[in-house]
């Protein structure tokens, strides 16, 4: 009876899933040997940079991984029983890739054993950094400094993991006088089976085309041979960075990678105070007007026209990229009922993204005073500090959110940047927020407050809101010509030999260059700052840049910088691998996704495999999670399986890059079933 009984439910299942149209062929019934692979990667990692750089880009794309610290004592030692195990009556690999810092990275029976799982397994092996010799497949055709270096992913390259990149990358070359990456150019060795993946010639003209990173195939494994000298801070390796986790994990594994690039014009309808460049102080801040007496143009503040709001539209739609417009609704009524710049940008409002930056833009941390260089918190009789009042922070929310629904713009009320991030924590002078910011936010509604990257680069709860931290752009809120742009950058970033203010020399965050001549922003300034934005493109980091209004106005010197980004992404990516464009509140829910998910791989609640073709992913947590992965074009979707018969839920995820990846939130003991195409 009870074998009728389960006859008849397997009969009825199968008429379900053949009526839905949905069933899926699945290999699990084949007569095969069985091999679950764990989606975990193994790093040996001797300090180098090599090594920090891979472990760099697993980090940013939240891939799980353990790692060996080899040279210490009492380290886990490579066994076979370390390596794999058997579950379920399936042979396990606890790791589905394995990163060394090269060949020779462990002996004996550490060698073998690591070998012998790779076989079995066919587990891919990636070395970090070695030279191109015997063993690994290559023999040496040139070696040397390769700063400044084009490389070029080959076609087999493309098809092996770096097909998300148009063909051409550069190697860095920031300081002419520091060497920055060594390199051996290697060919194939007589009778080795090496796949060059991205290759290049030496610099200055030379005719020999050698490999820098390239498969060499031998003994049933695959060792993925890099040659090229990088640290994970340098470009190259970030452009590179996702291609090598690609052939790695065979494009399967747990991580998600975007590029993302979004910049905040801060201070719209407001006029910018303006750098004198006779006095080198900003007038109306820090200028004496009793010591530095001003003269045209420099006590004229700075604020768009209209012909810079129909210049910001054109350059929006020639770009594809939308400048997301940060503003103060009190500098358009203080500018007057009639003012033209109101009138431009409200005319045109649906073209562009707005951030409440508050309605005049007070400073709303503690009461500054001034009376002393630096400013201090001013405090009371009783020596207590005197803070901005929750009511005159609310008010300043609240007003400037009515002054856009006054004039029909649209905004989320949940994003907030205040002036000069005020009412956070500012060292030296706040150590701690205004303790009257958090309860304006709660009554406020906000949830996402911007907050200054060069000084916290962590996201953190303020109230029910969470910080949302931008980087700041070198192209100065107080400037709005090319001479001023340079004067000041001058000021900033030459000695007190050179006339400047010496603060290079006192900051060792900062070097102090020679004085910037008259092609100072086209030659230095715009490659520099370009491609200091750039890098953040490049390394999966969500955080938005901002700069000033004053900066879109008279020679709207952003746009230059602006331009250099994308010109070299484009250049350097595919079209199907675009640079996105979040919003504010995207950022933070970002960042929550990538904080929670950092917490999970410390937890180690998450557990994934691959089996017969089909991943899972368990939440093993105590609530319910998003989790990223990434796989291959043609996966598939999973949504029940009974029975060893699936019923698929369309193709998974979204198209980046030339695979598929994915946010998905798996409930607590919950799992996520993909297949895999065949």
């Amino acid at each position: 009876m009870k074998i009728r009984s389960r006859r008849r439910f397997i009969a009825g299942a199968v008429a379900l899933l053949g009526l839905a149209g949905l069933a899926l062929a699945t290999p699990a019934l084949a007569a095969a040997s069985k091999q679950r692979i764990d989606l975990r990667v193994l790093v040996l990692d001797d300090g180098s940079a090599g090594i920090d750089m891979l472990r760099g880009q697993l980090d940013r794309e939240g891939v799980p991984y353990d790692a060996v610290a080899l040279g210490t004592d009492g380290r886990q030692r490579l066994t076979p029983a370390f390596l794999a195990d058997s579950v379920g009556g399936a042979r396990r690999a606890k790791y589905q890739g394995v990163i060394v810092p090269n060949e020779g990275a462990v002996t004996g029976a550490e060698a073998l054993a690591l070998a012998d799982f790779e076989r079995e397994f066919k587990i891919r092996q990636l070395d970090a950094y070695t030279w191109a010799n015997p063993n690994v497949g290559q023999e040496l055709a040139w070696s040397g400094v390769l700063d400044g270096t084009t490389m070029t992913v080959t076609d087999a390259g493309k098809a092996a993991g770096f097909g998300y990149l148009a063909g051409k990358v550069t190697i860095d070359d920031r300081d002419p006088n520091v060497i920055e990456s060594y390199g051996y150019l290697g060919r194939p060795a007589s009778g080795a089976t090496f796949t060059p993946l991205v290759t290049a010639t030496p610099p200055g003209g030379g005719t020999t085309t050698g490999s820098l990173m390239g498969v060499y195939t031998h003994d049933g494994r695959e060792e993925l041979v890099v040659t090229l000298a990088a640290n994970r801070y340098q470009t190259h390796a970030m452009e590179l960075g996702h291609g090598l986790i690609t052939w790695l994990t065979k494009g399967v594994h747990l991580g998600y990678t975007r590029n993302w690039f979004s910049v905040h014009i801060d201070d719209v309808f407001l006029p910018d105070d303006r750098w004198d460049t006779v006095h080198n102080c900003t007038v109306g801040d820090d200028c004496n007007p009793r010591r530095d007496p001003t003269v045209q143009p420099y006590n004229t503040p700075i604020r768009m026209t209209p012909d810079d709001v129909r210049a910001l539209i054109a350059w929006q739609k020639t770009k594809g990229l939308k400048l997301d417009i940060v503003f103060n609704g009190g500098g358009s009524v203080e500018a007057g009922a009639g003012d033209p710049l109101t009138a431009a940008m409200v005319n045109d409002k649906s073209q562009f993204r707005w951030i409440n930056h508050t309605y005049e833009h007070p400073y709303l941390g503690c009461v500054q005073d001034f009376s002393v260089s630096p400013w201090r918190c001013a405090a009371d009789g009783y020596g207590r500090t005197q803070w901005t009042s929750q009511a005159d922070v609310t008010a300043q929310i609240k007003n400037n959110i009515a002054w856009a629904k006054g004039k029909g713009i649209s905004l989320d009320a949940s994003e907030l940047v205040t002036g000069e991030h005020s009412g956070l924590k500012t060292l030296p002078q706040m150590p701690a927020d205004n303790p009257n910011l958090a309860p304006a936010l709660n009554a406020s509604g906000v949830r996402y407050i911007a907050s200054d990257a060069s000084r916290e680069q962590t996201a953190r709860p303020v109230g029910n809101a969470v910080t949302v931290p931008r980087f700041p752009m070198n192209i100065y809120y107080n400037v709005a010509t090319v001479a001023e742009e340079v004067d000041e950058y001058n000021w900033i970033y030459t000695s007190r030999a050179d006339g400047g203010s010496g603060v290079c020399a006192n900051n060792p965050a900062s070097t102090c260059i020679k004085p910037l001549g008259s092609r100072g922003f086209q030659d230095h300034i715009v490659p520099t700052e370009a491609r200091i934005a750039y890098d953040h493109v490049v390394s999966a980091n969500p955080a938005p840049h901002y700069a000033h209004q004053s900066n879109l106005a008279e020679d709207r010197i952003l746009y230059p910088v602006l331009d250099a980004i994308l010109a070299r992404y484009r250049a350097t990516y595919t079209s199907a691998t675009p640079v996105l464009n979040p919003k504010f509140a995207e950022v933070a829910q970002q960042n929550q996704r990538l904080a929670a998910w950092q917490a999970a791989l410390r937890n180690r609640s998450v557990e994934a495999y691959t089996l017969d073709g089909r991943v899972t992913v368990v939440n093993k947590g105590n609530a319910a999670l998003e989790v990223p992965i990434t796989a291959p074009n043609g996966t598939k979707l999973v949504t029940v399986s009974v029975l060893g018969i699936e019923v698929g839920g369309g193709t998974f995820g979204d198209a980046y890059g030339g695979e598929r990846s994915a946010w998905r939130s798996v409930g607590r003991n919950g799992q996520q079933l993909l297949r895999l195409s065949s």
